[in-house]
């Protein structure tokens, strides 16, 4: 009986996973260390979990990795992508390079629904509120005042059956702040947790004490397949993190996992298929190389990342031959001579954006877009969303370009709407090589009322960053990859061809003060009446409501009597 029993549970294993059981799931984690031309250093963790499950249509019951909040999400709100950041600080890309995941300051989220959704913006609002109450951010802020569609940026990056722009919703909450309690629900989503792998490194009073800090969120759909015909789910969580090792490190470059973190890494997490570490050597002499890794990496890695060759140091987690000569793994990097700043690279695009003009009825925002390539020239789309309350003059839209007019290719403008919708401009233009191209737009001030004024107003208003997508050409030529075994700092963009690679960058955030009433006079007012009420009304009502007696003199105590008693003895008038 036993033996029946045991060769039944045998072929039940061997059958392999049926409709009415658990879904086939992996995970992947994987860390990157870049150290950055200006002597800082990059970290980029990705936390990538696959579920071969249809989400769509809600039959799905049993979730393993994949987390059931944002599972049940996607089901019951028609999400096709998803995309959240929360970020605390600025990438400079001029004087760190491009990124390998850059957000907008504060916090960025933008959606693609489902076309069975009716109603997009019920879907939206109760969205944000949901994911607001999951990562503990100020999400629930998000309303029609803050909310494009943009019709030419953000297109899907996973598998999309159309393009339909009425479908995507994107926001930014650029005063957001992130802490602690951003992390931690990002944390929890972890198949692992903190527990394991190389979340153990995930330490926050670390990750705060850096230059800049951005954590991430994208769900989207991808072919299971080479053929897709099927489609599987993919969950990537991104954390990346910048430490300036220059100052925090006695004035050395040198830098180690646990200078970095407090913390080495000892195991990989038991659920994931893929646990690495991926260093970045690459000379950036080609005659001598300034960097020294330690201890000796398993492999070497090399790959053609934005337009760049790259080699990489590879710590796989998962081979046991790791962890055999130490119980934990410290990766060190020290520079074998000082870098000199003359060979610091500089990024083909990069831009940046100012506000300019005085007093406080009129200004001037300006964005400069930079195309370093000595010979070729490429195309990229401007995202710009401007607060109602600066009301935008289009007629004063200017494009420079070495001194002459730049028109562009394409143009959609939706003007603003006080108190319901905010300004949106895209343009499709075309940078020259070698080129600094300035686009400048004149605005008016709008006076608020009372109550829309924040609690600091002196502070000034947030204008949400500029979004650069441009499709930037590369020196090398690029190779197709599997996505499947290529690093995941490589695979989130694909690229359509061999000959450039997709760039997303985001500006400055803009300070803007509006004119502001003397929320002061108030408080003197009240002061001014709580005076006179006091003194004036006080005063009659004394008057009104106290009553008089007329109080008879007393013949005094025991010592008055003794004292008049001696006095006529002495013949003295009494008192």
């Amino acid at each position: 009986m036993a033996a029946a029993a045991l060769l039944l549970l045998l072929l039940l294993l061997a059958a392999g996973p049926g409709p009415g059981r658990a879904r086939r799931d992996a995970l992947r984690e994987e860390l990157l260390l870049s150290p950055l031309p200006a002597g800082d250093v990059a970290a980029t963790f990705q936390f990538r979990t696959r579920w071969d499950a249809d989400l769509q249509r809600g039959a799905v019951s049993h979730y393993r990795l994949f987390p059931k909040a944002l599972g049940q999400l996607v089901a019951a709100l028609g999400v096709r992508e998803l995309h959240l950041a929360l970020t605390q600080g600025f990438w400079r890309t001029r004087a760190w390079g491009q990124p390998p995941l850059q957000a907008p300051a504060g916090a960025e989220l933008w959606v693609w629904f489902q076309p069975t959704i009716t109603d997009v913006d019920k879907a939206w609002k109760e969205l944000s509120n949901i994911l607001s109450g999951i990562f503990c951010a100020s999400l629930n802020f998000i309303d029609s005042t803050n909310t494009v569609t943009p019709t030419a940026s953000f297109k899907p990056l996973g598998l999309a059956n159309g393009t339909d722009h009425h479908l995507l919703r994107y926001a930014v909450l650029p005063r957001e702040v992130v802490c602690t309690e951003n992390l931690t629900p990002w944390k929890k989503l972890l198949p692992c947790g903190s527990k394991a792998g190389l979340a153990v490194l995930l330490k926050a009073e670390r990750l705060f004490h850096s230059s800049y800090h951005s954590q991430a969120v994208h769900i989207r759909p991808i072919c299971r397949d080479a053929s897709c015909l099927a489609v599987s789910w993919e969950l990537r969580q991104t954390l990346t993190v910048v430490f300036d090792t220059f100052s925090s490190g006695q004035g050395k470059k040198d830098w180690s996992l646990f200078k970095m973190f407090s913390r080495t890494l000892t195991d990989a997490c038991p659920l994931a298929s893929q646990s690495k570490v991926y260093v970045d050597i690459s000379p950036k002499n080609k005659e001598k190389e300034l960097l020294e890794v330690t201890p000796p990496p398993a492999s070497v890695y090399e790959a053609i990342v934005q337009g760049d060759k790259r080699t990489y140091a590879v710590y796989d987690l998962l081979s046991p031959s790791l962890f055999n000569t130490s119980r934990s793994l410290n990766v060190q990097l020290k520079w074998k001579r000082p870098q000199d700043s003359s060979e610091l690279p500089t990024p083909i695009l990069h831009a940046q954006r100012y506000v300019s003009g005085y007093g406080l009825q009129t200004g001037e925002i300006s964005t400069l877009i930079y195309n370093t390539h000595p010979y070729r020239a490429f195309p990229v789309i401007l995202l710009e969303t401007v607060p109602w309350y600066l009301r935008l003059y289009v007629h004063t839209l200017t494009i420079i370009t070495k001194g002459k007019e730049n028109k562009p290719s394409y143009i959609h403008y939706q003007p603003a709407q006080d108190r319901r919708r905010p300004h949106l401009l895209e343009m499709l233009i075309q940078l020259p090589a070698s080129s600094v191209t300035k686009i400048t737009i004149q605005f008016e001030r709008a006076l608020l009322k009372w109550t829309e004024y924040t609690p600091d107003p002196n502070h000034g208003f947030y204008v949400s960053s500029s979004v650069l997508s441009a499709l930037v050409p590369s020196v090398i030529a690029m190779k197709d990859v599997d996505v499947e075994q290529s690093p995941l700092f490589t695979s989130l963009f694909p690229s359509s061809d061999g000959s450039s690679y997709f760039v997303r960058l985001y500006t400055e955030p803009l300070l803007v003060n509006l004119p502001t009433p003397d929320f002061s006079m108030p408080y003197n007012v009240i002061c001014l009446t709580c005076t006179v009420v006091a003194v004036c009304y006080g005063s009659f009502y004394n008057l009104l409501t106290r009553t008089f007696h007329v109080e008879e003199p007393s013949r005094g105590g025991l010592a008055k009597r003794l004292a008049n008693i001696i006095r006529k003895f002495r013949g003295v008038p009494p008192l």
